[in-house]
């Protein structure tokens, strides 16, 4: 079971951005992580030893394994070189942040819809109470 993983960090008009990317088998997840101001090299190293354990990865998005075969070092650096080139945020880093926010999105409006139906049965409560008081004559 192969597990890689990669760290890019980019500007992202106003802040710097972070998106750690995990494959392990056949499973993608990422996660953002916004540094504000641009961070220095310790700065980053300093939060994700400190906060590994709280980052929120997406839900797994499944992907095809590629054959694994050797690479020539000479375009393994060029290929290096372009990504480091490169500030485009992946396409799968996207679907799986999207997959993410919908979800929160899902428990935000179900933990809404729950906390109003009990306002409302609290509401009707009293209100039950009121009429009974009053029929008592209080």
């Amino acid at each position: 079971m192969a597990i890689t993983s990669s760290l890019t960090i980019l500007f992202e008009d106003p802040f710097w951005i972070g998106l750690y990317e995990r494959t392990e088998s056949c499973r993608y997840e990422v996660c953002k992580i916004t540094f504000g101001p641009e961070p220095k090299n310790y700065e980053v190293y300093e939060f994700l030893r400190c906060n590994w354990h709280s980052l929120k990865f997406s839900p797994s998005v499944h992907v095809h394994k590629a054959d694994q075969r050797h690479v020539n070092p000479k375009r393994l650096q060029r290929k290096i070189s372009s990504q480091l080139q490169e500030r485009n945020v992946s396409t799968k880093a996207q679907q799986a942040l999207q997959l993410q926010h919908e979800q929160g999105k899902l428990q935000r409006k179900d933990k809404s819809q729950e906390e109003k139906e009990t306002e409302k049965e609290r509401k009707y409560e009293l209100r039950q109470e009121k009429r009974k008081a009053k029929h008592k004559g209080r």
